[in-house]
């Protein structure tokens, strides 16, 4: 049965049209107990919900579509290895990755553990290695520049990961992240760095991802002509790979000592678990990336053990559900009141819209319903000042999902209340708005003339009943930042569960990479325009007479 046949999807869309029309004002008057009925709080990270426009018969349905959707049985064939990503045949294993205890995974039958820990091993001595200075370049020198070559999943989790746990990073060691093609990214950052103190971190499952193979290509030779006769040396001292393509790695020239190995059980956009996480050993050291997977752990365990009514990511997923099929909302806005989260709302971006940005179900058939909405976002604070005129008087549905932390990384006397005071205030003015009535108190009371009040009355009302859950972390330490990704990895496959969506697959992406393949060779003046549209025709004559090919 498709899940919009169900008599939870059918009661959901009846109450729909109530809550299109229902404030959440309203709701909150009705109910004095809301904030503690709809709030949860996990090892003291605490998500609000309460700001969402839906009430608890909403939610009795919401987690019976869940049921009906099989999400159980999903979960435990996430859990148990079972070979869930249908279209590539491949278990979906990254929870196997922050598994922290000594016991098998998925199975003593099947137990991927052993291979996971000998890497976390080699992870621990090389990062102890570099941190301590023991790792040493080709003229004796310590390291003193980590520069990570990768992109998608490759990039954004640990970039995100390692701005986000900048407080706890050891001074003297910098991480830089390239992924872009474009060289005015790797160009000035070279400029900037010395070879004999650069460490190369070159991040791709098969070795053959176009930019990043480009880009190490390029500052392999950078190196190399650095080093000069001692080119041959240097470069397993400048370069180590995370990678699966063990003989691509041998013929880019680094010993299988220099490598850190993936496996297919694990997607790019859940792999800052596993070695694609070596910058952030680096930068805070394998203590506390252990520390991070301890985090997503309590959150894995949380996922599988709590009821649906209290289960973090099954309520965000769900909640995400009626706010995306029932009420309409075809975007969400991530947005973090913390300078050092300023990557989350990209590395959001590419988990849930890469897992679920779909119109195809597992089966092939096209969905019965919309999936994925946009997600975008922005620090907090900064959005204030460009975006959230739209979100306030705009007129159009945005739920966000607020986050911040309730104490600083890097304390200043007078700025953490003012910010906290900000984060509050928007979702709540958000939630409420102003009524008609309000301003016009308010303008009385400003003194405005009566016969300027008309005039600016339409200006000062705010229709607020925008929806909004709200998450605030005791600190942004390493444990809570785990917990906080493995949440929104959660609710991710449990949106995909019910939307009947394979979620760890992305042939979507492939098909652009494609194209370039056969463009490539048309910008460099050998051939290949036979097929082409006209208009990509005219786009590369143009190309090719200005450009620097």
């Amino acid at each position: 049965m498709l899940i919009t046949e169900t008599a939870a999807w059918k009661e959901l869309s009846v109450l729909r049209d109530i809550f299109a029309f229902r404030h959440l004002r309203d709701l909150f008057a009705r109910d004095g107990a809301r904030f503690s009925q709809m709030s949860l709080e996990l090892n003291g990270l605490l998500v609000d919900f309460s700001k969402q426009r839906l009430d608890g018969h909403v939610l009795r349905l919401l987690v019976d579509l869940a049921r009906d959707a099989d999400l159980a049985g999903w979960r435990d064939r996430l859990f148990g290895g079972e070979k869930i990503n249908v279209s590539e045949h491949r278990a979906v294993l990254h929870p196997a990755l922050r598994h922290l205890k000594l016991s098998p995974f998925p199975s003593a039958s099947v137990d991927v553990m052993p291979e996971v820990r000998s890497v976390r091993a080699q992870m621990r001595q090389f990062s102890d290695k570099v941190r301590s200075g023991l790792w040493r370049g080709f003229s004796g020198e310590a390291i003193r520049d980590v520069v990570n070559i990768g992109i998608g999943g490759s990039d954004l989790g640990p970039k995100m990961v390692v701005r986000a746990l900048s407080a706890y990073q050891r001074p003297g060691l910098r991480l830089h992240f390239v992924s872009n093609l474009d060289s005015a990214q790797l160009g000035p950052l070279l400029d900037s760095l010395d070879p004999k103190t650069t460490l190369f971190v070159v991040a791709s499952k098969t070795f053959t991802t176009q930019e990043t193979m480009r880009n190490a290509h390029t500052a392999r030779q950078w190196l190399c002509a650095a080093a000069g006769e001692s080119a041959g040396r240097a470069l397993p001292l400048h370069f180590v790979a995370v990678t699966s393509a063990v003989d691509r790695a041998a013929v880019f020239g680094l010993p299988p000592e220099n490598l850190f190995r993936m496996w297919d059980w694990v997607g790019g956009r859940y792999s800052l678990w596993s070695a694609v996480g070596l910058p952030i050993a680096l930068a805070v050291g394998m203590n506390g990336f252990e520390r991070l997977l301890a985090g997503a752990e309590a959150m894995d365990e949380h996922f599988r053990e709590a009821s649906f009514e209290r289960n973090l990511p099954v309520l965000m997923a769900l909640i995400g559900i009626w706010n995306t099929n029932f009420l309409g909302a075809g975007t969400s806005a991530v947005l973090p009141y913390h300078e050092s989260l300023r990557f989350l709302p990209s590395f959001l971006q590419q988990l849930e819209m890469e897992s679920n940005g779909k119109t195809v179900g597992r089966d092939g058939r096209p969905l019965s319903c919309q999936a994925n909405p946009i997600v975008w976002g922005e620090i907090g604070s900064n959005g204030q000042h460009a975006f959230f005129q739209l979100l306030h008087q705009g007129g159009w549905l945005v739920p966000c999902d607020f986050i911040a932390s309730a104490q600083s990384d890097f304390p200043l006397p007078d700025h953490q209340a003012p910010l906290m005071a900000n984060f509050l205030a928007q979702s709540s003015a958000l939630a409420f708005g102003k009524s008609e009535a309000e301003a016009r108190a308010e303008l009385e009371a400003a003194g405005v003339p009566v016969e300027h009040m008309a005039a600016l009355l339409p200006h000062k009302v705010f229709a607020g009943n925008q929806p909004s859950t709200t998450i605030i972390l005791p600190r942004l330490d390493p444990h809570s930042l785990g917990m906080l990704i493995a949440l929104y990895e959660h609710k991710v496959f449990v949106q995909g569960v019910i939307w009947g969506i394979n979620s760890f697959d992305q042939w979507g992406v492939e098909l652009g990479k494609q194209l370039a393949g056969r463009l490539l060779p048309a910008l460099k003046g050998e051939g290949g325009l036979e097929g082409l549209d006209q208009s990509t025709r005219a786009l590369i004559a143009w190309c090719r007479e200005r450009g620097d090919f």
